[in-house]
């Protein structure tokens, strides 16, 4: 019960934390929105898609993989707060074991992240992208799959971090590769990228939440230009899930 109790304060925390940034949550509206609006029609000639697919509707998932992103590894900035204003050596003396302390605060985070990545998807379609509504329920799971690991990485740096300062110059070394190399804003298949770009991007495992999502959202339209089979791309996001969950409850376990 202890558990469960710990598990649900947790989690709880971090979603009126984020309920109550005002800043935050305009700003989920406003930067995706000049994503999709100035860079999808500055980029939508240059790009070559077959009929009846236009590049806004490649784009929108990748947006919404960038958002899962960059929310997910700014989420690692609670931690430091935690740690310097004491919460956090609370936390880790309550009798709770360090595997529900990260998957509470994981698991929050990764809620935050999720409700920003459905409003990524809802101004998509109120700017006219046409997506179906209803494939956009079939991505809510992989996209809520996508954001576990994610925010394992970000909470995984803060834990070994003492300052906001550090965690920002680490935040935007990790988060600058992995979105450019996971083919959010373009084609890795098909879209005559060089040769060491994709097979880099390979190794991304955001190049295959971003391919899931394009799949559940895009269709057999997409066939051509999937990095791999859904299924693929599902299980490897979850094993990247996996092996995050192991490092993030091993680097909270010697937190003091």
């Amino acid at each position: 019960m202890s558990e469960t109790r710990g598990f649900y304060s947790l989690w709880l925390r971090e979603i009126k934390r984020f309920i109550r940034d005002r800043t935050r949550l305009v700003t989920s509206f406003v930067q995706p929105l000049l994503w999709l609006i100035i860079f999808g029609a500055a980029f939508a000639a240059r790009i070559a898609l077959p009929p009846g697919l236009n590049y806004q509707q490649v784009l929108l998932p990748g947006i919404v993989g960038q958002t899962l992103l960059f929310t997910a590894m700014f989420m690692g900035i609670n931690v430091i707060w935690d740690k310097e204003f004491g919460f956090m050596k609370e936390t880790l003396v309550a009798p709770v074991s360090r595997l529900t302390i990260f998957l509470g605060k994981m698991v929050g985070d990764s809620t935050d992240a999720f409700m920003q990545g459905i409003i990524v998807f809802v101004i998509g379609l109120a700017i006219g992208i046409p997506i179906s509504p209803i494939t956009v329920l079939y991505a809510l799971p992989v996209m809520l799959l996508v954001t576990f690991g994610l925010v394992s990485i970000g909470l995984t740096i803060a834990s070994f971090m003492g300052n906001l300062e550090g965690f920002g110059a680490i935040q935007t070394f990790v988060n600058l590769p992995l979105f450019f190399l996971s083919g959010a804003l373009f084609l890795l298949k098909g879209g005559g990228l060089p040769n060491w770009l994709t097979d880099v991007a390979v190794w991304n495992p955001l190049t295959y939440g971003i391919d899931a999502l394009r799949h559940v959202t895009l269709g057999a339209v997409w066939t051509p230009f999937q990095v791999q089979s859904l299924w693929v791309d599902i299980g490897v996001v979850a094993l990247f899930d996996g092996i995050m969950v192991v490092i993030g409850t091993w680097a909270f376990s010697r937190m003091k």
